[in-house]
This record gives C-alpha cells, sequence and structure tokens, in this order.
C-alpha cells in the first residue's frame, strides 16, 4: 500500500494535473472528515491522501531528486493505513489564538484519549504521535497524528455495516460522533485485510 517513486507525477506533470488532482482530492477527503465535536476534526489518511500531501511538498519544495522524494515518501508512508487500522490526523481547533493557548493547556494527553469505537466491540484507544514527541510540559500541539489498530472481528463487523463511533473521553473534553453510512463506508475501506 506504500507509494513508491513511479506512484507520483513528476513536477511537469503534476503542474499541468494539479487542479484536477486538487478538486478530485477535495471531494475524496469530504467523507474522510469527521467533526467530532466542534473542536476537534479527525482527518482519516488514506493512499491518495498521502499522496496528494507528498505531491505538494515536492511542488512547493521544488524536489525532483530521487534522494529527496525518497526521504519524503519515507516521512509519510507510515500515515498510510495498512488494512488493519485508521489512521487520523488529529486538528484541535479553536479560532481565537488566546483561547486556543488556553485549551491546549489544558487538553494535555487529549491525543492518547481518542478512540475508535465498532457497534458491538470494545473501544480501541490512540497511539498517538509514533514519530515524534508533539506534547511538552505546558501544553498538547494542536496536530496529532494517530493509529487505531482494530482487532479482526471488529474489522469485520465494520465492513458488514456495524456502526463507527469516534470519539475522545479526556477530563476536558468528552465528545462523541457516530458518522453517517456514506462516511462509514468510505472509512472501512482502509480496514482491508
Amino acid at each position: 500500500m506504500h507509494l513508491q517513486p513511479e506512484d507520483l507525477m513528476t513536477l511537469e506533470t503534476y503542474a499541468r494535473e494539479r487542479m484536477a488532482f486538487r478538486a478530485a482530492v477535495i471531494e475524496h477527503k469530504k467523507r474522510r472528515n469527521v467533526a467530532v465535536g466542534p473542536n476537534l476534526t479527525w482527518l482519516f489518511e488514506d493512499r491518495l491522501t498521502i499522496q496528494y500531501q507528498v505531491q505538494e511538498i515536492l511542488r512547493t519544495e521544488r524536489v525532483f531528486e530521487p534522494e529527496g522524494i525518497a526521504d519524503e515518501l519515507g516521512a509519510y508512508n507510515p500515515l498510510i493505513p495498512d488494512g488493519t487500522n485508521f489512521k487520523v490526523t488529529l486538528l484541535i481547533e479553536y479560532a481565537d489564538p488566546v483561547e486556543r493557548a488556553a485549551r491546549l493547556k489544558v487538553l494535555k494527553g487529549i491525543e492518547d484519549r481518542c478512540y475508535v469505537e465498532v457497534a458491538g466491540h470494545a473501544r480501541v484507544y490512540a497511539i498517538a504521535d509514533e514519530d515524534l514527541e508533539r506534547e511538552n510540559a505546558e501544553k498538547t500541539s494542536s496536530v496529532h497524528f494517530l493509529r487505531f489498530e482494530v482487532l479482526a472481528d471488529a474489522r469485520a463487523a465494520a465492513r458488514a455495516g456495524a456502526a463507527l463511533t469516534f470519539g475522545a473521553d479526556h477530563p476536558e473534553c468528552t465528545q462523541q460522533v457516530t458518522v453517517d453510512e456514506h462516511t462509514r463506508a468510505a472509512l472501512v475501506l482502509d480496514l482491508t485485510d
């Protein structure tokens, strides 16, 4: 499932195809963005969303050397689900900078209290920020990368139509949402085994 250099467009091709590719990715992401309460957005990553991120980085930084491309793929390929999990970019969003700073202080550890629940199965809590620590002694970050390892029986139930609920049970932020059928159908495609 990982992207290989040959899966990427050259800079020249991407320049020509960028607007159409971007539009397709935006449409694709509509069912992969989940608001878990008013201030938590979960972006469910997959091969296409990561390809778009890599293409944009290569374009912005004008990277075309094989070593540079390999570095970007090495950094981003771990964010692609491998069939047994969901991979999520968690965004903690507060428009007011003063409120955001205050909330990030009290929300320390929220990344470890995010969960996925397949109806009839136990909650699966996030494995957070495997690439680097995003929290310090004073506050959490507004962006985290989460992995949810879903057990085989729960994966089968999700593929068979069981409801998917996503949430956080942090003392300062308890939120939960059960996604609609269109979103559920899009997300269970990540559970391929």
